[in-house]
């Protein structure tokens, strides 16, 4: 809230010089200057998109996630590591840029239509700062003006998570009725069907929130929020134009959407665009390969267990699933899994060359090692230096909020499913089970995620979404939405290591990989990685262990123990800013 005192000029009013030196300058003119015109309106609108994330930014949005072992365990789940202190995102300039807009956008010498156009541009990014800011910290202070710097509403305190939840809805239907642009080629900009996609990921958090998490007092609204969730969906998938991609079939398809320099528009709504002219990048294949650079984050095998057979069939339905060893596990699987991770025949280029590639220990804790956004040549790899795009919003998520909305609502029927989890398993190769919605439940998924859950279509909505939208930055929302915490502290493990000292060929190339010692061999197998699981190293806990001492699964830190209470579905209101203005108050917990 201090950051108010700071009398800021949006940077839009300054986007034009003086001719002579003699004249007054015309970047310190009235703010005439840019609101009298359809392009002043338009380039002041570009400031609004610095709220959405950077590719560097997006593709690691998964970075604290229930499937994501990683190389440390985030301060924010272990007790006593994170409060009030280390506390961020409490900042409130980008709200004040838009407010002066929507307060100064109503020069009558430009266009209604024109006006309206910008002025729900404006009220969708309101839209977008506000949603992030109650996922946070839940109650926030609703302005809906721009402050003066003696404004006693400054000090106001905080207001209900309903009344702000209620004014974002306001500005998201304010915006899908009046944003012009129905498409861009480009898939930057924010478009009427972009603002729908996201009004239906808003009002499905928002609905499945108070569904869950009685504590709020607002279970009786939660379905009102929910069918919001269907018919805006219903709108991008019935007059959007968008489809999910299928170029490269069963194989690559999927992947595609993810190493393509350009969007791929029939699917991809929203994403950030690189430019190599423009020395635009990203830095995904140096923190999704570097030892040092990320976090290593790889899949857990419980995870990994819930990619179906390419049958239709539970993985989890084979009798030997538990010791099954990688290169067998992996195969005959959802092909969505072999466009994730390292297996199979899966190939890096190496100067020009490709080279098999199968998991390698240097990276990865559990053998399960990410490839989603990772581009092949790994000339891309020391640096920011990645060409391709990274979508924030797909299609294949409305279909997913659509299904996942109507199943919360008991109003999902055969010919939703068809449409919805049919057609992304057809996408993913799948045979079996696409054309009716289950009947039986999962027992695998309820045990391990879900069992507060018997709805069988339900269940496994969800384990199309996990798997569908990994790494795409949505999965700790929906942990949060479904009141799921505990799933934050289950055991990192990995795949299944039959004995030690045995080496392993990953991929099936002929060449053995990697081994697991407790004493080094004597004889050590050239080309092998060894890797050391005995229970104590450097004369402390071994963080890299097997499940049964001497056999069973991976597991990685499973001694430092993560924490997650009631308390962390929201974060702390930051130290400083309750010093500022101590009417925040605090959330309960912290």
């Amino acid at each position: 809230m201090k950051k108010f005192f700071l009398w800021i000029i949006p940077a839009a009013l300054i986007f034009v010089g003086c001719k002579k030196l003699d004249q007054v300058p015309q970047d310190t003119a009235t703010k005439e200057a840019v609101f009298s015109s359809e392009k002043g309106l338009e380039l002041y609108a570009n400031s609004f998109y610095k709220l959405l994330p950077s590719a560097s930014d997006a593709h690691k949005g998964d970075a604290m996630a229930d499937y994501a072992a990683r190389s440390q365990a985030p301060d924010f789940l272990r007790e006593g590591a994170f409060g009030p202190r280390q506390s961020n995102g409490w900042a409130w300039d980008e709200l004040r840029n838009i407010n002066y807009f929507i307060e100064n956008n109503h020069d009558t010498r430009v266009p209604t239509a024109v006006r309206q156009n910008y002025m729900a541009l404006a009220r969708f990014f309101r839209a977008y700062f506000y949603y992030e800011k109650v996922r946070r910290f839940g109650d926030v202070p609703w302005i809906n003006k721009t402050f003066k710097v003696d404004d006693p509403a400054l000090f106001n305190g905080r207001d209900k998570r309903s009344l702000v939840m209620d004014s974002v809805l306001a500005d998201l239907n304010f915006a899908c009725e009046n944003i012009a642009k129905t498409t861009d080629n480009t898939r930057s900009l924010i478009t009427k069907h972009v603002a729908l996609g996201f009004k239906s990921r808003v009002t499905l958090y928002e609905g499945t929130y108070r569904k869950y998490h009685e504590e709020a007092g607002l279970t009786s609204t939660a379905a009102q929020w929910l069918q919001q969730s269907v018919d805006a969906a219903q709108k991008v998938m019935t007059e959007g134009g968008f489809s999910l991609n299928t170029a490269g079939g069963t194989d690559l398809a999927y992947r595609n959407l993810f190493i393509s320099p350009t969007p791929v528009a029939t699917e991809v709504m929203l994403a950030s665009v690189t430019d190599a002219n423009l020395s635009v990048y990203n830095d995904a294949n140096w923190w999704w390969t570097s030892a040092t650079y990320g976090s290593r984050i790889s899949l857990t095998r419980t995870f990994v267990n819930t990619y179906l057979n390419i049958d239709g069939t539970p993985f989890t339905n084979r009798s030997n699933y538990q010791t099954l060893e990688f290169k067998n596990e992996v195969k005959g699987r959802d092909k969505r899994l072999q466009q994730t991770i390292r297996m199979g025949d899966y190939k890096r280029i190496n100067g020009g060359t490709p080279e098999v590639a199968p998991p390698i220990f240097s990276y990865t804790y559990t053998g399960y090692q990410p490839i989603k956004w990772v581009l092949d040549d790994m000339r891309y790899d020391g640096g920011a230096q990645n060409i391709n795009s990274i979508s924030l919003m797909r299609y294949a998520e409305i279909l997913l909020n659509f299904a996942e909305a109507k199943a919360e609502l008991g109003t999902f029927t055969d010919a939703d499913w068809i449409k919805t989890i049919g057609a992304l398993r057809q996408r993913a190769g799948i045979t079996g089970g696409l054309n009716t919605k289950p009947v039986l439940a999962d027992p695998y998924l309820q045990v391990n995620y879900f069992p507060e859950i018997a709805d069988p279509s339900l269940l496994e909505i969800r384990r199309e979404r996990g798997i569908e939208l990994s790494f795409e930055g949505l999965r700790f929302d929906d942990i949060v939405r479904w009141k799921k915490g505990s799933l934050m502290t289950k055991v990192w493990n990995g795949f299944y290591v039959p004995a030690l000292n045995v080496p392993m060929d990953l991929n099936e190339d002929g060449k053995m990989d990697v081994a697991f010692y407790q004493v080094m061999p004597a004889n050590p197998v050239a080309g092998v990685n060894y890797i050391n699981v005995a229970e104590t190293i450097n004369g402390g806990p071994n963080p890299q262990r097997l499940s049964n001492n001497t056999y069973g699964e991976l597991t990685w830190l499973a001694t430092t123990t993560r924490v997650f209470t009631d308390k962390n579905y929201l974060y702390p209101i930051p130290e400083t800013d309750r010093l500022f203005n101590p009417t925040l108050g605090q959330n309960p917990g912290w």
